[in-house]
């Protein structure tokens, strides 16, 4: 059943034989297509705000638009393939909107799992210059020139990412199987939050993440721009002769984006291609999603967060003292301790700040950077009162201790048992904490 409170708008499209499609558009930030049911002999597509969900084709963060121009008339969903299994989608976008709904989907092209599934790359035109990159990693600047007679694929991700991190796997794979058959991988690093525009940054996190093929430092998003994109993360395959055949928005359907590299490079000339496919299995933060995931993408800076339930008002850009809510329910979030709330984070004043947070996944991750010096931050974790123990994520210590030292995405919680709503609480020993985003998996 679907709750009377959650609001619905219907559309129809011709690939799914003329049956209503309604989709949710009561919530907003990430959207989740969370299954295809029958319904009254309508197909009912439930966008919830969810970043993280199970048995996924596409995992997307989109950019939003303001919820004004949300109606049914303006959605297009793409018609390519809606073929064999049809998972849930979650798509991720950023404005400078403070309240946004979905009121365009993106150009998601959807393909069955089956391998015999015939593709069909069209043109889409051609590629867009380079030239807006800040800088490059691992290679000097590329440009379309340099490109000619290459299959690429561009990549668009940002470093903080959950989304963008658990393709990774996959993406750093086919740029070492493909590179001697004439594919050129670049990460085009296009920024979400303000540190992820700084260069060194970026560049720590292309170490961490051992990823060798070019990055393209996009901190303006001028090359975002370029290609229209709105999603992180998306894929854009290019032929040999600088065309656009093929894109892709978000996690999964990995087998069919590895065969558009292989039908490119045939394409392209390239003798004996290895058809078989990779076979990747991402580790700690790269992890692939779980199949139980209830808990959204919760922003902390005053501009997009929801669910706040600590007594006290969220001050915008002033400090204050907070308490922490005497209950919470699934995915509340609050504070305690003297905290200064700005538009995309919450920065702590004074040590003994804390952060709680009622969620309901196997992972949960929380975006924090230290003090404005870049001194160090300490913290304890918790899960329902006690030390995570083996439930400990990949930065915390089995006693919940841990330390902020850069401004990246913190892997806190890895639940090894039967999932269910937990409560997390997050004490930082040091003031200048800032947290930003939660997300899960």
């Amino acid at each position: 059943m679907i709750p009377e409170a959650e609001r619905f708008f219907s559309l129809r499209l011709p690939v799914l034989d003329g049956l209503p499609l309604k989709i949710d558009n009561s919530n907003s930030r990430v959207y989740s297509v969370r299954r295809f049911a029958q319904e009254k002999n309508s197909v009912v597509i439930r966008v919830v705000f969810i970043p993280l969900v199970a048995a996924t084709l596409f995992v997307v963060k989109p950019s939003p638009i303001s919820h004004k121009d949300a109606t049914a008339e303006k959605i297009k969903l793409p018609s390519p393939s809606w073929k064999h299994e049809i998972g849930r989608i979650t798509y991720h976008r950023i404005d400078d909107s403070r309240t946004e709904t979905l009121s365009k989907a993106p150009d998601v092209t959807i393909l069955g799992s089956s391998a015999q599934a015939e593709l069909t790359l069209r043109d889409e035109g051609g590629m867009p210059d380079l030239g807006g990159a800040t800088g490059w990693l691992n290679s000097p600047p590329l440009n379309r020139k340099s490109l000619r007679g290459k299959v690429v694929l561009i990549d668009f991700w940002t470093y903080t990412c959950i989304n963008s991190l658990r393709p990774l796997p996959y993406v750093k794979g086919w740029a070492a199987k493909y590179r001697d058959a004439g594919l050129v991988v670049i990460g085009v690093h296009s920024p979400e939050f303000s540190f992820e525009r700084e260069r060194e940054n970026v560049e720590n996190s292309v170490r961490d993440l051992a990823v060798s093929y070019p990055v393209a430092i996009d901190s303006e998003r001028l090359i975002w721009q370029a290609f229209d994109n709105k999603y992180w993360p998306a894929q854009f395959f290019i032929d040999g002769k600088g065309r656009i055949r093929y894109h892709h928005f978000g996690e999964g359907d990995y087998g069919q984006l590895e065969r558009v590299i292989q039908k490119l490079l045939s394409e392209d000339g390239a003798a004996d291609v290895d058809g078989q496919l990779i076979s990747v299995s991402g580790h700690g933060i790269e992890a692939a999603l779980s199949n139980d995931v209830r808990s959204p993408e919760t922003y902390l800076g005053y501009r997009l967060t929801r669910h706040f339930a600590s007594p006290e008002r969220l001050a915008q850009d002033s400090r204050r003292t907070y308490n922490l809510p005497a209950r919470l329910t699934l995915n509340q979030w609050g504070l305690s301790g003297s905290w200064k709330a700005g538009e995309e984070s919450v920065v702590l004043q004074e040590p003994g700040g804390k952060i709680v947070f009622r969620f309901h996944s196997r992972d949960l991750h929380l975006v924090l950077g230290p003090d404005k010096h870049g001194k160090p931050v300490r913290f304890r974790v918790t899960i329902d009162g006690s030390a995570p123990g083996d439930n400990c994520g990949a930065d915390v210590a089995p006693d919940g201790a841990g330390e902020v030292r850069e401004p990246r995405l913190y892997q806190l919680i890895r639940q090894k048992g039967p999932i269910e709503d937990r409560t997390f609480e997050i004490e930082f020993l040091d003031p200048g904490a800032q947290a930003l985003d939660f997300t899960f998996g």
